[in-house]
């Protein structure tokens, strides 16, 4: 994915998904408003990183009473928003795929996934968390009857790299890759290589440093 969107980096573009799940949850405690030293301390960032986010999509506020939560969740939407819903698939209903799917659509984000699809004829046919699982045969005519824009991959690495073609023949516009296996696709799409190995090994790798550097301050 490119540094920036929009003009926004991206960075920024995750930190302001984060910031708003946080100012939704606040907002369902009733609290009305919120510092920015407040919001950094949950994200553990500065109080400085918050301001230039928010001044970046053109957002400021009364300092003395900190952000209007309910006002800025409202901004944030405009920003990462479309204005109409965009549909999602997911391509493959094994643990992770179902998981994902569960966890997802409980959220009421203007996201939606409303297809899966699977070789498995034990899910094919299926209706799973109440998204209909289809074959993958016929991926390319679902995606256009279903309007979607976004597939998430969440199939075993060593077919990953078999959804190029079909995807890019779909004009599916964003891909979530879960799998291992980064998947390249030409300019217009957007991807997103998510490695949860990776991801882990990074935590461990730090976690032993950390380790290592604790034991040498206590000799």
């Amino acid at each position: 994915m490119g540094a920036l969107t929009n003009g926004i980096p991206e960075k920024t573009i995750e930190r302001l998904s984060e910031y708003r799940r946080t100012l939704l949850a606040s907002h369902r405690q009733g609290i009305t408003h919120i510092f920015s030293h407040v919001l950094a301390g949950i994200h553990g960032i500065t109080a400085v990183q918050v301001r230039r986010d928010l001044m970046l999509i053109g957002f400021s506020s009364d300092t003395k009473k900190g952000y209007d939560v309910q006002v800025l969740i409202e901004y944030i939407s405009k920003i990462l928003d479309s204005p109409q819903p965009m549909n999602i698939a997911v391509l493959g209903m094994g643990h992770l795929g179902q998981a994902i799917t569960k966890y997802f659509n409980s959220k009421g984000l203007n996201l939606k996934i409303t297809a899966a699809f699977d070789i498995d004829p034990e899910k094919v046919g299926k209706t799973i968390f109440g998204i209909p699982c289809y074959h993958m045969d016929s991926f390319e005519t679902m995606v256009e009857d279903n309007d979607i824009s976004i597939v998430i991959v969440s199939l075993p690495t060593k077919v990953a790299s078999e959804l190029v073609v079909p995807i890019i023949n779909a004009g599916i516009k964003g891909v979530l890759n879960f799998t291992s296996t980064p998947l390249n696709f030409p300019q217009g799409i957007i991807v997103e290589n998510y490695d949860i190995t990776t991801l882990l090994e990074k935590v461990a790798y730090f976690v032993k440093e950390n380790e290592i550097e604790n034991a040498n301050s206590q000799i």
